[in-house]
């Protein structure tokens, strides 16, 4: 329930962002600060984050996520007004930043296996696929509430379920590491997942907050929302297939997370570039499966190569992945004023790609 929470939040405004610039009396493009202003704290909470769950355990940190975000959702619903709601949307921001590496974290403090990860990651990034179709149905009755009245139930929900959850490990404080960002920001095969984490999340994310909108312009209009929804919800299946390779066929992790970028960079491609509904299909299809497969390796990869903060360490590559949401999501939503209505905003983005096949870590550093 916990991805499914943090998830949610990060494409349910993106969902309607038509309606929710009409609500607030924005242009377009400024819905992009709402998801912009929910990374900025969610790529601040990350390492620091992720140190608490390694001195504290996953399972205390993770329901403070949750309450920061029943927090954020409850204020974001008090009036359609720009600075409330962006200021609101940073608050979830820092819940689910913690929420989601906490909840990681608690997935492998539990014994969960590197398939067991995937299945959390795919659950998660499902969730965000299943906003982007569901959240538009509950317009005509919450209005411009919609993103963050279903955001504040599953919030609570997941809260529910962690109360009654078992604890996890605590790190005694003798043995807890207190990597420094520094140190993370050093070591340089962590950058290079953070690359490959950020491109298959990062990106994908921010151009599954424009799909709707893309689809919509481009003759795909009756059946975007669920078309759009594709990219995040085929990564309940990618990401636990990712999970199972590096668990039980470590050989062709590497070769098998490459394959993934080619995908997701053919997806990228013919969404720019179609305009039939089986062009968006097959597109999406390829960008999510592309997108999902190097989940486990990004955070067992990570733990693998900082044994002693492996809750920092992801946290650091989950912020790299955050940043390229809070940098993209804006420019993409800033190219539909161009020429091609949004289709130059993805067409650039197959090259970052290229550019993650091109730096992919060795097998230690996906976790092989």
């Amino acid at each position: 329930m916990a991805a499914i929470a943090v998830s949610w939040n990060t494409t349910n405004v993106g969902a309607v962002a038509s309606q929710t610039a009409a609500s607030y009396g924005v242009p377009l493009a400024a819905v992009g600060l709402f998801t912009t202003a929910l990374f900025v704290t969610h790529l601040l909470g990350q390492v620091p984050g992720g140190r608490l769950v390694d001195r504290f355990g996953a399972r205390h940190v993770c329901l403070l996520g949750m309450g920061l975000i029943v927090c954020g959702a409850a204020c974001s619903m008090l009036a359609p007004a720009p600075v409330l709601g962006i200021a609101a949307r940073a608050l979830t921001g820092a819940g689910t930043g913690v929420g989601f590496i906490a909840g990681s974290a608690y997935v492998r403090r539990t014994g969960g296996s590197a398939f067991a990860q995937g299945l959390y990651g795919g659950i998660g990034l499902s969730a965000g696929g299943l906003a982007i179709a569901i959240v538009p149905e509950f317009v005509p009755m919450l209005s411009w509430r919609a993103p963050y009245a279903t955001s504040l139930v599953l919030a609570l929900l997941a809260l529910a379920a962690l109360l009654v959850a078992p604890e996890d490990g605590v790190v005694s404080p003798a043995t807890h590491s207190r990597a420094s960002l520094a140190s993370l920001v050093s070591d340089a095969d962590l950058r290079r997942l953070g690359v490959l984490y950020s491109v298959t999340f990062g990106l994908t994310l921010a151009l599954s907050n424009w799909i709707v909108e893309l689809l919509t312009r481009h003759g795909v209009s009756a059946e975007a929302g669920l078309v759009g929804g594709l990219i995040l919800m085929v990564g309940v299946v990618a990401r636990p297939f990712g999970g199972w390779i590096l668990r039980t066929h470590k050989k062709w992790a590497r070769p098998m997370v490459a394959l993934s970028l080619v995908m997701g960079g053919l997806g990228t491609g013919l969404l720019a570039t179609g305009g039939s509904l089986a062009a968006a299909i097959a597109g999406c299809l390829l960008l999510g499966f592309g997108g999902g497969i190097s989940f486990a390796s990004a955070f067992t990869g990570s733990a693998t190569l900082r044994p002693d903060a492996p809750a920092a360490a992801g946290g650091f590559v989950n912020a790299m992945a955050a940043a390229t949401v809070l940098v993209c999501t804006p420019l993409i939503g800033l190219t539909f004023s161009l020429p091609g209505d949004g289709r130059i905003g993805f067409a650039v983005a197959v090259l970052a790609w290229l550019v993650a096949l091109v730096v992919l870590p060795d097998r230690r550093g996906l976790g092989a």
